[in-house]
């Protein structure tokens, strides 16, 4: 017997869901996509599957997709299970050398593995690495300073192994480019001596964006993107625009250093950066191949 047909709008719709795509797919055929992943798109389990659809696609129709994922709250049920006290200053873990041992377990190991099987159970295929793996990602270590309440006095705050990328090595990513295997990044670095330092995922993925001149950054968090005074989002955003926002207060608190990386990015050399919502079901295909998008959109230009 054969199968019902499907109704007639359910038709028209996927054709006109594919007529708009189209056109995104051929401008960005042989493109390089640098996609941060984390939030709850990876750790809801439907909202991960669809993350994994949707960058064996990207591959599929021809773009270059570069995953570099986070962990933080994998981390620190980690760190609670081995009884191992965290403390953050300015939002970046204080790692020691206990804490860094169970950051590269988690981030590079289970995790990283995790997004691989996924991506590879979607049709894809996909190798995990970290920046540490073809000297990816060279490190050196971020300091903060606090002023002492007291004295009024600012003095250095040692935050351990927690580093920033010195330099990207893209030779791995060049390779990998040119084959049908996605990379999925692992943002843990290599210091001048070989040590191991913790990066924070957006700028891990911001400075391999630029190194590699990809086309586009997304940055999958848990908000909608950049909301306005009266918090409606704002769909774009040129480099100058997001700074009014800052020095404003319209952009504050954990968004400003997500927005400082996409500037960051776009001033050397990456095509445009958009903040995106994961939780919304199939958000980076919504993105790229949609004419509005679901995101904000930061770019470098004058309107």
């Amino acid at each position: 017997m054969a199968e019902p047909a499907a109704p007639t709008q359910d038709i028209h719709r996927i054709a006109r869901t594919l007529i708009e795509a189209l056109p995104y797919m051929r401008r960005y055929s042989g493109d390089t996509f640098v996609v941060k992943y984390g939030g709850h798109a990876m750790g809801e389990e439907e909202l991960a599957r669809d993350f994994a659809r949707d960058i064996v696609l990207l591959k599929q129709v021809g773009i270059n997709p570069v995953v570099v994922h986070g962990g933080g709250p994998q981390i620190k049920a980690m760190l609670d299970r081995l009884r191992i006290r965290s403390e953050f200053v300015d939002g970046l873990r204080v790692t020691d050398a206990a804490t860094v041992e169970v950051v590269e377990m988690v981030l590079a190991g289970r995790i990283n593995k995790e997004i691989v099987s996924a991506i590879q159970a979607a049709g894809g295929k996909a190798v995990g690495i970290c920046g540490k793996d073809a000297r990816l990602i060279r490190a050196r270590r971020v300091t903060r300073t606090r002023r002492d309440p007291e004295s009024n006095l600012e003095r250095i705050v040692d935050l351990g192994f927690v580093g920033e990328p010195e330099a990207v090595d893209r030779t791995v990513l060049d390779v990998l480019a040119g084959s049908e295997i996605i990379p999925v990044v692992a943002p843990i670095g290599s210091g001048p001596e070989g040590e191991t330092y913790n990066i924070n995922a957006d700028v891990a993925a911001g400075a391999i964006a630029a190194a590699v001149g990809a086309r586009r950054l997304l940055m999958l968090t848990d908000v909608a993107g950049v909301l306005d005074a009266e918090g409606r989002l704002m769909p774009w955003l040129t480099v100058r625009r997001a700074r009014e926002l800052i020095a404003g207060g319209v952009i504050s608190g954990g968004m400003i250093p997500k927005i400082e990386t996409c500037m960051r990015a776009v001033e050397e050399g990456v095509g445009a950066a958009t903040i995106l919502d994961g939780r919304i079901p199939h958000a980076v295909l919504l993105e790229i191949f949609t004419e509005h998008g679901v995101g904000t959109q930061i770019h470098g230009g004058t309107a």
